[in-house]
């Protein structure tokens, strides 16, 4: 398959970019946005289907304003989360929040109006404490996972994601106890998990769900693969979401039970709708027998998933005049650290993967695209006491709008004593 992201930019549009705002910097993509965002509200379902962005992929107002004007509702993994997505115009009742971490703010949250997910039997306790007789629901694990690595599996006996499903009859019991109603069953299995086992899974649920007579609503979280360069295939949420939805209706058939459906794409909505513009810095090499670097000015402060997942971002070399000789390179970032590299062997961060590319001259620009989930919202904080880079997007009229200053220095150290 080939690589599903086009640079949505050239040279002159990253030279309009860097005189103004500076490299790195992030560029979205408006159009692509709203494709994404309407494709997911176009996933097959029997009964109703509810989109939450999954917004730990990127948390920029603007991007959340987009989305809820769109008709999205929210996944929130925290409490700060939570608060974002109020700001950003999210009414409580469209945001829903399954955090590993209760949050401190979990009384005002539930008087507000915003759903939870008990993810721990202790959250399911402390849920009762202030809120008896008021609907919940629980993230099951499954007993089963899967994930594009080990680390990004959140499913089975290795993840500590959800309730283990053996432990159904204690949810029961603290659910009696606080007089609590069982309505939402939430899941998620991974990011980047294998369409088979997804329908898997969502089987096993309707499983569980049985269990538990006044649930209404399925959330099957995210997870759908996205293809990022040549050789990945992205998930076709037609094709797993019919037979997902086939299930439902038999569900119904069987227990006169019509339930609403849930999914929680973040990096389907976001992953191939942003290019990270960097500038080539400096040039190196280790010898005839060794490799040739390219140095950026941006690195893992900017775009993580490389050195701790082994990730695969498509890269450009952009140049006022294009050379049409090609060099191997390894891509290197700023950081005064070895596992800055944002070429390494796919799944494997600890080795390298030198990409063929148009010869590159210090000044040229350095595009890396599927930059939009999971890099600006998940980047180290202000490591080597670089600033945090600024956001743009191009709005589907041309213009290019600013949706984030750099950080400055003095920000980054306001807050010391």
């Amino acid at each position: 398959m080939k690589m599903e992201q086009k640079n949505f930019f050239n040279w002159q549009t990253a030279k309009k970019i860097a005189d103004k705002y500076s490299t790195p910097c992030y560029v979205y993509d408006e159009s692509a946005l709203i494709a994404q965002a309407k494709s997911a509200l176009a996933f097959p379902n029997a009964f109703g289907l509810t989109v939450r962005y999954a917004m730990k992929a990127s948390s920029n107002a603007s991007i959340l304003k987009l989305f809820h004007k769109l008709g999205l509702h929210i996944d929130a993994s925290s409490g700060y989360e939570v608060e974002r997505a109020m700001l950003a115009g999210f009414e409580p009742n469209r945001i829903s929040i399954s955090s590993q971490q209760l949050p401190q703010n979990l009384k005002k949250m539930v008087k507000a109006g915003v759903l939870f997910n008990a993810c721990s039997l202790h959250q399911l306790e402390e849920f009762g404490k202030v809120a008896k007789g008021k609907d919940v629901g629980v993230r099951i694990n499954p007993g089963l996972g899967s994930g594009g690595t080990k680390r990004t599996n959140v499913g089975g006996p290795a993840s500590s994601f959800g309730i283990w499903y053996e432990y159904i009859p204690q949810i029961k019991e603290i659910a009696k106890k606080y007089n609590l109603k069982i309505v939402r069953i939430h899941t998620h299995i991974g990011s980047g998990s294998d369409p088979l086992v997804w329908q898997k899974v969502a089987e096993m649920s309707l499983n569980t769900v049985a269990q538990f007579e006044d649930v209404h609503t399925l959330d099957m979280g995210g997870g759908f693969k996205v293809a990022r360069v040549e050789g990945e295939k992205s998930t076709d949420l037609q094709k797993i979401g019919k037979p997902v939805a086939k299930l439902v209706k038999e569900f119904a058939k069987k227990t006169g039970r019509q339930l609403k459906f849930e999914i929680e794409p973040g990096t389907f909505l976001l992953a191939n709708c942003a290019t990270l513009l960097t500038t080539i810095q400096d040039i190196c090499d280790t010898g005839k027998d060794g490799y040739k670097f390219l140095k950026l000015d941006s690195g893992m402060t900017d775009i993580l998933r490389p050195s701790i997942y082994g990730a695969q971002h498509p890269i450009s070399i952009l140049s006022e005049k294009p050379r049409k000789k090609n060099e191997e390179y390894i891509i290197v970032g700023h950081c005064c650290e070895s596992g800055d590299i944002l070429t390494p062997a796919p799944s494997d961060p600890e080795a390298l993967a030198p990409r063929k590319l148009p010869e590159a001259k210090i000044g040229d620009f350095c595009a890396i695209g599927g930059a939009g989930a999971y890099c600006s919202s998940m980047s180290p904080s202000n490591y080597n006491s670089y600033p945090a880079s600024p956001e743009v997007m191009i709005l589907k009229n041309g213009k290019i709008k600013q949706i984030r200053r750099r950080q400055t220095l003095e920000q980054v150290i306001e807050n010391e004593i």
